[in-house]
């Protein structure tokens, strides 16, 4: 592992980029679906302790960018050959593949329904991608 092929700048643009994403999903496009399925309310939401949950969760994704970027460019070799395109590709291929079957694993269980399984796993699975994309362009 070769961490001087990691272009770290790259990784903490694709960290933030999934804050944007997530205010899009759980926003306009899902956010009514997702508080229904989750049993929350924008009343509800507003007693969270959002400075905790939004560092928390920047250190996670930074983790996950991080580590994603080792997969895609942790060696010399590896990052030249690397493209924007493989890069969104590995990343979708990690957030379908992996995180979105890993939740609906543990969904299952908990008995949740497709409904959460897809808003979820689809967040994961388009921000894995979208994260990917800008670490394999950005060299």
């Amino acid at each position: 592992m070769d961490l001087s092929s990691i272009n770290m700048w790259a990784v903490l643009v694709a960290t933030l980029s999934t804050f944007m994403v997530g205010w899009l999903w759980y926003g306009p496009l899902f956010g009514s679906a997702w508080l229904e399925v989750v049993g929350l309310s924008e009343e509800k939401l507003k007693e969270a302790n959002m400075a905790k949950i939004f560092g928390l969760a920047f250190v996670f994704e930074l983790i996950m960018a991080l580590n994603l970027a080792l997969f895609l460019t942790g060696s010399p070799e590896a990052a030249s050959n690397i493209t924007a395109g493989t890069g969104a590709l590995y990343g979708f291929l990690t957030g379908f593949g992996w995180i979105f079957f890993a939740l609906a694993v543990n969904s299952l269980y908990e008995r949740r329904s497709w409904k959460y399984i897809g808003i979820n796993g689809g967040y994961w699975s388009v921000a894995f991608t979208i994260m990917g994309l800008i670490i394999g362009s950005w060299k």
